[in-house]
């Protein structure tokens, strides 16, 4: 039987991507004991589970976490593999203190410590973020009829390239960015069917990530002065190389609705109309991945946490980075995370002290 006491770090941070990457970065900068746990096996979070040819979407000049310019300069879009090097270079150059593959199942809070039931045994903290992002919470709307559907249902998350669709009919189901690019690869193998919510929006071609990233900032200084400043949406289609070149080809030129319900070959609407489809790519987004934060008892209906910023406000000592606009402005990109991150690290500071 051994009487050691357990070691309470400062902050312990939920997650291994970009987001807890940017927030670490941070804290190294200060005296604060802080530590990561990532599920998980290698660095560079979801990027490790996109799809080949996935793209950012802002030139690598302006796809940057703090500290460390992506290499690629102001005309070049990262590929996967990049963002991929990129990441791993960042975690190794700045020798964060990262545990993987820990997987944290549950946090609770007794008295100013949280305890977080992990894989790898229990870890105690004065503060905790969590960046855990979205990524392993895939959406998918419910729609009658799936269990009859014959041919493949996937979401964007499992997609990796275009080749297993040869000479398939898939409908994409999807408006933004990832349905967008995974059509534009998808129609060059197969025949193709766009479903949109919403009639599809396409920014003009000299709006990308650095435009965003602009925005970002304009915000920022608003809000530091009292003003209000709305940001283009990140929603709609960035026109980078892929995009452009299918919409040469004319892929965005026809787009039906969202439907009603699957039927035996495929998928119908409620005026009749039925389309076949071998396969259906749900490309419609992903909910917070926040299910190891239930027992704080603070997770709202909608599956979000309120948040002033970054921080929890129904309970002291909860930061979250990285999760969406609600979190900051562009906070799921690259290109936004840096600033939330180091408020977040001046207001763990403040906090701790």
């Amino acid at each position: 039987m051994t009487n050691e006491r357990p070691t309470i770090y400062d902050v312990i941070i939920i997650g291994g991507g970009q987001s807890a990457l940017s927030v670490a970065y941070y804290l190294r900068r200060t005296t604060l004991k802080y530590i990561l746990l990532d599920a998980a096996t290698l660095p560079a979070g979801s990027w490790q589970h996109a799809w080949k040819s996935l793209s950012l979407f802002s030139p690598a000049q302006w796809s940057s976490l703090p500290g460390v310019i992506m290499p690629g300069g102001q005309h070049h879009y990262p590929s996967r593999a990049e963002t991929i090097a990129y990441l791993t270079a960042y975690e190794s150059r700045y020798k964060f203190p990262v545990e993987r593959p820990v997987t944290v199942t549950a946090v609770d809070k007794r008295e100013d410590t949280f305890i977080l039931t992990t894989t790898a045994g229990y870890y105690y903290a004065k503060a905790v973020v969590s960046a855990t992002g979205t990524f392993s919470n895939p959406f998918i709307p419910h729609i009658p009829g799936t269990g009859i559907f014959n041919g493949t249902l996937i979401h964007s998350s499992q997609y990796r390239e275009p080749e297993i669709f040869a000479g398939k009919r898939v409908a994409i189901v999807g408006e933004g960015n990832s349905g967008a690019q995974i059509l534009a690869e998808v129609s060059k193998v197969a025949a193709t069917l766009w479903i949109t919510l919403q009639p599809p929006r396409f920014l003009p071609d000299d709006i990308d990530g650095k435009y965003l990233f602009d925005a970002a900032t304009r915000q920022y200084e608003a809000k530091q002065q009292g003003r209000d400043y709305q940001p283009p949406s990140l929603g709609h289609i960035v026109m980078v190389p892929s995009v452009k070149e299918a919409k040469e080809r004319g892929v965005y030129a026809h787009f039906l609705p969202a439907f009603d319900h699957f039927y035996k070959d495929g998928i119908a609407w409620a005026n009749g109309q039925q389309e076949a489809a071998d396969a259906i790519i749900f490309c419609t987004g992903f909910r917070p991945a926040l299910s190891h934060l239930a027992p704080l008892g603070i997770i709202q209906p909608d599956g979000r946490i309120k948040t002033n910023n970054t921080k929890a406000t129904g309970i002291n000592g909860l930061w979250l980075t990285g999760y969406g606009s609600w979190t900051g402005f562009a906070s799921a990109t690259l290109i936004g995370v840096g600033r939330t991150a180091r408020q977040t690290v001046e207001e763990l500071s403040s906090f701790l002290q």
